[in-house]
């Protein structure tokens, strides 16, 4: 399963790629926003951290103007590792590199295509393992320390 949601400045971003991923088959749960009024991005990133945090979904998606303070708010989750992609060499390499389970767009910087094209990317990549867990493992060990 595939969580999303996004800020009021990303919901017709979030909309479009949520319409691709279903028509693809995909099971997407929508965490909202559903409405153009303004609210505050770190409310909605924290519903899909915790899900994937959890394991009750493999893959999060958030969209805000920017991306980045969704992937800010995220990646204050242990074992969240939120990255915002802007095209299919960072989709892949954050997958195979860095493990990333939350997808980041900024609506404001990209165009459907561009992102929908990169999320295909981010999902369909493995994470490589190897060297680079050992990288992994120490980002989710300062998230330990700082929170001690």
């Amino acid at each position: 399963m595939i969580v999303i949601a996004s800020d009021h400045a990303g919901l017709p971003l979030k909309e479009a790629l949520k319409a691709a991923l279903e028509a693809e088959g995909h099971a997407v749960t929508d965490f909202g926003t559903n409405a153009a009024d303004s609210v505050d991005y770190p409310d909605y990133a924290r519903l899909v951290a915790d899900a994937v945090a959890r394991g009750d979904a493999g893959f999060g998606i958030l969209v805000c103007g920017s991306g980045i303070g969704m992937s800010m708010a995220a990646n204050r989750h242990k074992g969240i590792r939120a990255a915002v992609l802007h095209d299919t060499t960072e989709a892949r390499l954050t997958r195979a590199h860095n493990d990333a389970n939350i997808a980041c767009f900024g609506a404001r910087t990209i165009g459907v295509e561009t992102a929908l094209d990169a999320l295909r990317v981010f999902l369909a990549t493995a994470f490589e393992g190897g060297r680079h867990q050992r990288r992994v493992t120490k980002i989710d060990d300062v998230g330990e320390v700082a929170r001690s």
